[in-house]
């Protein structure tokens, strides 16, 4: 087999993003930049969301997200508005400066589950925002490794592998990308103003960020048994859909995120949990996206694992503890959270050791870690100053 086709694959983002007037506040604007696949509205009015097309490569996602955030800042320009280009939202005095998006027409059912998440979340979680990527491998790919098997059956059971795999190690990207650990103080407290640090460096995906009131137990055996799963939740009412599943990573079909759309079988991977980087141009760096698509190699060859209940529960658990800023005391299966991020980047550098420019991306995120191992060094020197 050609050692170069694990690497082909498909890849697409998805940026949210809120408008905000001159004063750096909410815009009150109604949306105007059309309804496409492109460019759309998230959970409320004020919030834009960017959808690059499918794209072969990671430089070509970022060819199409700097399109497309060209083409937004434009419009908002001529409007005298910009992008608010942080995961955490700016001040504002009440809900009342969150509008629902208003679609309308065809799209009202949009609304109407805003609507609905509305009344079971509260307004203030909308405002969250981050970066969604998606990324598959290629088919030809996948027809090298299944045999005999059927395809469409191989590449179900071969993702919901992969979905355990991601699921189970969700808080290192999440660890490696957290970059909103300030906050305005009207985000948690009604009346509040002024910017303040907090405990977690991703708030988003901390206690306090996108969770369901419940840790969904999710089953494995098939396709068809882990869409089951999802569907219990739904018949009961803990979920309105598929699309509630507030987890770190999903498993996508093609096309719109319903169960029904999974009967052509799984596309690809969904990972959830990317802060926006206020310090790059277009809220991500491409290597951050480049060692997501080596971490999804390298998790697809690792062995298969009984995802049970407990570990599912214990996996969310991880993906919280890791979105602190002060990660003392934090530990992943009894080691200490940076020493197992460690260790997992040094097996990766061993996976990829063939490719200095692989290498040259794990080494970028193995820089972060020495980075918040010298901020708690230096925190706990200034503790016992104190003390």
């Amino acid at each position: 087999m050609d050692k170069e086709l694990i690497y082909k694959g498909f890849f697409g983002l998805e940026r949210e993003t809120l408008r905000v007037d001159i004063n750096n506040r909410l815009a009150q604007t109604p949306h105007m930049l059309g309804e496409s696949g492109e460019i759309t509205r998230d959970f409320c009015e004020n919030q834009i969301e960017i959808v690059t097309p499918v794209c072969g490569s990671i430089e070509e996602v970022m060819t199409q997200l700097k399109r497309l955030d060209t083409k937004v800042r434009k419009v908002l320009d001529e409007h005298n508005e910009h992008i608010w280009l942080y995961s955490n939202p700016p001040h504002f005095d009440s809900e009342d400066e969150i509008p629902v998006a208003d679609f309308r027409g065809e799209h009202s059912g949009k609304r109407i589950y805003r609507e609905h998440l509305e009344r079971r979340y509260g307004k203030r979680l909308m405002l969250f925002s981050g970066i969604h990527f998606n990324l598959s491998f290629d088919d030809s790919y996948l027809k090298s490794i299944c045999g005999s098997e059927n395809l469409t059956e191989f590449k179900n059971s071969f993702y919901l592998r992969l979905y355990k795999q991601f699921s189970r190690y969700s808080w290192l990207p999440l660890l490696l990308t957290a970059a909103s650990p300030v906050y305005d103080r009207s985000l948690l407290e009604d009346g509040e103003e002024g910017a303040a640090a907090g405990e977690y460096a991703s708030i988003r995906s901390g206690r306090k960020g996108y969770w369901n009131e419940f840790v969904p137990e999710l089953r494995f055996g098939s396709l068809e048994e882990f869409i089951d799963s999802i569907r219990f939740y739904v018949d009961k009412g803990a979920l309105s859909s598929a699309s509630e599943l507030y987890l770190p990573v999903r498993l996508k079909p093609k096309g719109v995120n319903k169960l029904e759309s999974f009967k052509n079988g799984v596309s690809h991977i969904e990972l959830r949990m990317l802060d926006i980087n206020p310090f790059e141009p277009l809220g991500i760096n491409s290597d951050d996206l480049r060692f997501a698509h080596l971490m999804m190699i390298y998790l697809s060859e690792q062995p298969d694992f009984d995802y049970t209940a407990e570990m599912q529960r214990q996996a969310v658990e991880n993906h919280k503890n890791a979105a602190l800023l002060d990660l003392d005391g934090v530990e992943i299966e009894g080691v200490p959270i940076l020493e197992k991020a460690a260790e997992v980047l040094d097996d990766m550098s061993e996976r990829f050791a063939d490719s200095a420019e692989r290498l040259r991306v794990i080494e970028y995120e193995r820089n972060k870690l020495k980075d918040r191992l010298a901020v708690r060094i230096v925190s706990g020197e200034l503790c016992k100053k104190r003390v």
